[in-house]
């Protein structure tokens, strides 16, 4: 596997509102403990495109993981959006749909794709407000999320349903516009292939993370410093030394950059087994889900 110098992780927010104190933004660097990108700072999502545009241009080694998924499911029915005759046909259309319908939208919302009456029938928006065309029950699963569910890896939900505090259409949707910005001037795995240098993109759960740090499942957030350095040292990562309370958010993206530099040299993450060329162009796949 070719290697990385950086390793950076995106805690992300599909939040309303211009700064969003959801979104963190963290990097392993070498063999150095894991620092905050702009420690105290309230990120727009305009500033964090900015700051990969940077990266773009400054061909850094950088393994960045970003915590939204980059599509919808599409292998169980053929179609993001069955019968929209709309519907793309992969990934890079998907988000140029995306960024047509909700171009108006500010600080990269995505509410007006939402609103779109052919769009809007495939998700589930509020508890009384469920469109005609979502699946009953937990909605439609990409490949990636069925898998990881039947290998007890992670439980995410479906990108379809927009209700709920473990819900992320609304980041992915949001994400989906930067990535629209960004096709073509950073690699996103597994979509495009792995350059010999320069920075790579690819979708994480910070979950993942916090498993393979050995923080108990049903308590993955980490909010004191001192959690989140065993945590760290677990994955074999110099402890940071915060003392007191840490955001979550923080916690999340200091942690996961740890975890992709103690992973992204083995094989495996890069290769799951269910991963296929037309799974890649279509729905992508979780990075660290095997």
């Amino acid at each position: 596997m070719r290697r990385f110098s950086h390793f950076a992780a995106l805690d992300w927010s599909g939040a309303r509102g211009p700064r969003q104190r959801g979104i963190a933004l963290a990097m392993a660097s070498g063999a150095e403990a894991p620092e905050l990108v702009r420690p105290g700072h309230v990120w727009s999502r305009a500033e964090v495109l900015a700051w990969l545009e940077d990266v773009a241009v400054s061909g850094a080694d950088m393994l960045i993981g970003f915590d939204f998924s980059a599509g919808f499911a599409f292998a169980d029915r053929g179609a993001y959006f069955p019968h929209w005759a709309d519907s793309p046909a992969g990934l890079p259309a998907l988000w140029a749909l995306v960024e047509r319908l909700a171009a108006r939208d500010p600080h990269y919302e995505a509410g007006t794709f939402l609103s779109h009456p052919e769009a809007r029938r495939h998700f589930r928006h509020g508890r009384g407000d469920v469109g005609d065309l979502f699946e009953p029950g937990a909605g439609r699963l990409r490949v990636v999320e069925r898998h990881q569910r039947a290998t007890k890896q992670a439980a995410s939900v479906s990108n379809f349903n927009l209700v709920g505090a473990a819900q992320v259409g609304k980041a992915s949707l949001s994400g989906m516009r930067l990535l629209h910005r960004l096709c073509g001037r950073i690699p996103l795995w597994p979509l495009d292939p792995v350059p010999a240098r320069g920075p790579v993109l690819a979708e994480i759960y910070t979950s993942l993370a916090a498993c393979a740090a050995g923080v108990p499942g049903g308590r993955s957030k980490i909010r004191h410093g001192a959690v989140l350095d065993a945590a760290l040292a677990a994955l074999g990562s110099p402890k940071i030394g915060l003392a007191g309370p840490v955001s979550d958010h923080e916690a999340d993206a200091l942690l996961t950059a740890a975890w992709l530099r103690a992973i992204a040299g083995d094989a495996a993450p890069w290769s799951p087994a269910p991963l296929t060329d037309t799974l890649a162009r279509t729905e992508g796949w979780t990075f660290g889900i095997i």
